[in-house]
């Protein structure tokens, strides 16, 4: 067993190694120039096509959910546990340094999910009696023609079967690690988790909307306000916080405390990759909740994209960063979930610190749970047609993992989860590049009003044609 899990290691090392780093964060550069810095220059215009418009309620077009609704079952499978323990594994491997790099990572993540999500909805279609369906493998197959059909193909294997790894048994772990702190044992999580997943899962992407507008927001807000709190107390600190990271971020750190030290090259890679693992731009996944979404042109559900890497790295990635530099917990020699314990801890005590992540973990976990559920099962009615059928059986069977997630030690199923989740980034990257002057066009036709010419009919395509 030992041997497998070091071969697992060895592959996922080599998936996400610096190639896959530079090819991630290359495109999403490629993607930023040939927008003209979209992310910043319509940084405002994404405020108001994005909240502003949900609070003047103006969302209209084609879809199954409102935008925001859709902006929810995304953060929900983004938000997550690599917000928490994520940034913490970076600052405890690359210093303060990495969330320079990481910093990085969402800006031009910003411009690669907008491209991602643009294109999801310009290809998306009804499936016969079910959900819009958008994503990498309907905009490869659609935007490429068939003779990329394969690679489409590809892309939706890596999803469905990621899905039960990523999606679905490590996050029931997570969510039975989280309720340990609150002496919950396993195998009642395991149970509670397999009904609260089944009854959600089962009513498909509207339920599970509807649960994500109740948990993401609550977990945020909860989230944010503890950090809020420790950075006011900290204040004064701020600048030479964000001094030092700038700083580490193009110099080596020596070790300090129990922190063994860092080059420049493990802040940029641990940085890039916690940040590219947290927001997931340029895996393909989020765009298959975007389809869903009620809207009238592909760039203005575009934004919700772009807004959704903001919250998921530049806002809350960054919350956890600050806890953990301002408290002095980054040199503690801890890592992942309990390094960003230390630093709660520091202002609310051990009991209430721990309670708080742990209970803010629990939600992210069981959010990212049953979107995943969504994300496998939409790749899975791709793979083999009939599409309620089986959605259907995929959600059926997703209930059994979420027990054995819960109840077993997951070395195995993370490594090749993350293998996997690696491999779905490969076919939506190459995507990107071939069908990126389709979105330049759309860009240009939605900012001088014009009228969107769609390849495909949203009604009149079933299956996976």
């Amino acid at each position: 067993m030992e041997k497998l899990i070091e071969l697992i290691h060895g592959i996922n090392t080599f998936v996400w190694g610096l190639p896959m780093v530079v090819a991630i964060v290359g495109i999403g550069l490629f993607l930023t120039v040939l927008s003209r810095f979209i992310q910043i220059r319509k940084f405002m215009r994404m405020w108001r096509e994005t909240f502003i418009r949900t609070f003047r309620k103006e969302s209209s077009g084609e879809g199954d959910i409102s935008p925001f609704q859709a902006l929810n079952v995304a953060l929900g499978g983004t938000v997550g546990v690599g917000n928490i323990a994520g940034v913490a594994t970076a600052i405890a491997a690359g210093g303060p340094g990495a969330i320079f790099w990481m910093w990085i990572s969402g800006i031009v993540g910003m411009g690669t999910k907008f491209f991602e999500v643009a294109l999801g909805i310009h290809y998306r279609t009804r499936e016969p009696g079910g959900p819009m369906v958008g994503g990498p493998m309907m905009y490869i197959s659609r935007g490429m023609g068939s003779r990329w059909r394969w690679l489409a193909f590809a892309f939706a294997l890596f999803g469905a079967l990621a899905a039960f790894g990523i999606g679905n048994m490590v996050q029931a772990n997570s969510v039975a690690e989280g309720l340990q702190y609150f002496n919950i044992p396993s195998w009642i999580t395991g149970i509670g988790l397999l009904i609260f997943v089944g009854l959600v899962t089962i009513g498909g992407i509207k339920r599970i909307a509807h649960v994500a507008m109740f948990c993401v927001p609550v977990m945020c807000v909860l989230y944010m306000l503890g950090a809020a709190a420790i950075i006011i107390w900290k204040i004064n600190y701020i600048p030479s916080v964000l001094t030092m990271i700038i700083h580490d971020a193009f110099h080596p750190r020596a070790a300090i405390g129990g922190f063994a030290g860092a080059t420049i090259m493990q802040a940029i890679r641990y940085g890039i990759s916690r940040g590219t693992f947290s927001n997931e731009a340029g895996l393909g996944s989020a765009p298959i909740a975007h389809a869903t979404a009620k809207t009238d042109h592909p760039v203005r559900q575009a934004f919700w994209g772009m807004m959704e890497v903001f919250v998921d790295t530049v806002i809350m990635c960054s919350a956890t960063a600050l806890v953990i530099i301002l408290t002095g917990a980054w040199s503690s020699g801890e890592t992942g979930a309990s390094l960003t314990i230390h630093g709660f801890s520091s202002l609310f005590g051990l009991k209430f610190g721990s309670a708080l992540v742990a209970f803010c973990m629990v939600l992210t976990a069981y959010d990212t749970n049953i979107a995943w559920c969504f994300y496998g099962e939409t790749c899975a009615a791709y793979l083999l047609g009939h599409g309620r059928i089986v959605r259907y059986a995929y959600r059926f069977l997703w209930l059994p993992f979420v027990l054995i997630g819960a109840l077993l030690k997951l070395d195995a199923v993370w490594g090749i989860a993350d293998i996997l989740n690696g491999l779905m980034a490969v076919p939506n990257l190459i995507a990107l590049i071939v069908l990126a002057p389709l979105v330049v066009k759309l860009i240009h036709n939605f900012e001088n009003s014009l009228p969107v010419s769609r390849t495909f009919p949203l009604q009149k395509t079933p299956g996976r044609d």
